[in-house]
């Protein structure tokens, strides 16, 4: 679905690029997640991807054609989600959603249905201008949907969502998933990428340090031990131990043994915490 080679962008006037040699694919059916602080170049390589930014070289071909060569019907196969909604604030929800899919040569899906699906239905005739934070950002999400996309382009689109709403979107975008599309997802929330993504890209200073999948980095990353917990007298206690020769462990078979065993786990480390140590940057 996206091949990428050798791209660069510099914006005018800048004494470095932007994104710089950077190298990665998208398989059909794939939810890839591009992840990295803000300032990084996330925002800036899915304007390219995108077509919103066309002066850039090396090769960046999507849907099989590079992005240069696409005209107006590349906008009829991908949907859009933008970290900063923009709506028509004087038109109301239902009235944004019905002109959006106005603008569609091909089948959309119904504005009603998607405002129900965030939970917005009950807002439809509410001018965008009264919206919260939240609800925008709900109804930013739902209009990317609205031609059927194959191909899904989604930044930050968790941000500003009270837990009940950041569930509906991230539910939402796994069942377009599943319906067999893909999903390009730039964020800096490392728990909504591991919760979401079948590969990870980790981006730093428009480079790209590290691809593969947030299970794999989190068994290569993560600490070779187990910690278990039980309690002695009332108080919670907890040991840890390596996992080489575990089986033999006469200290662990026992803790195994106690009757008021409580937890037993390994110490899995997080994406965030592997996006330190890799590129020795926060994630603010």
């Amino acid at each position: 679905m996206i091949e990428v080679n050798g791209l660069v962008f510099a914006y005018p006037g800048a004494t470095a690029p932007a994104v710089k040699d950077l190298e990665f694919s998208v398989e059909d059916g794939e939810i890839f997640g591009f992840l990295g602080p803000n300032g990084a170049g996330k925002s800036t390589t899915q304007k390219v991807l995108t077509g919103l930014l066309r002066d850039y070289s090396g090769e960046v071909r999507v849907l099989e054609r590079e992005v240069r060569d696409w005209g107006s019907d590349f906008y009829e196969q991908v949907g859009v989600g933008f970290e900063l909604p923009v709506h028509y604030g004087r038109l109301t929800a239902r009235e944004n959603l019905r002109y959006f899919a106005s603008l569609y040569q091909g089948e959309t899906e119904d504005p009603d249905e998607l405002l129900e699906q965030v939970d917005l239905l009950d807002q439809a005739d509410v001018r965008v201008d009264r919206f919260s934070k939240g609800m925008r950002v709900r109804l930013s999400f739902v209009r990317s949907l609205l031609g059927r996309p194959r191909l899904l382009f989604l930044d930050e689109p968790t941000t500003g969502l009270d837990p009940v709403g950041a569930r509906r979107v991230k539910d939402l975008i796994l069942q377009h998933r599943s319906r067999g599309a893909t999903v390009f997802l730039t964020t800096h929330n490392m728990a909504t990428a591991d919760e979401l993504c079948d590969r990870v890209a980790f981006l730093a200073d428009g480079q790209i340090v590290l691809i593969d999948a947030p299970r794999e980095l989190k068994v290569r990353y993560g600490e070779q031990r187990v910690r278990v917990e039980y309690r002695v007298r009332g108080k919670l206690e907890a040991r840890e131990f390596p996992l080489e020769g575990l089986p033999e462990n006469a200290e662990f078979l026992a803790a195994l043994r106690e009757p008021s065993l409580e937890t037993i786990h390994t110490q899995e480390t997080s994406l965030e915490r592997i996006f330190i140590r890799v590129t020795g940057r926060e994630l603010a």
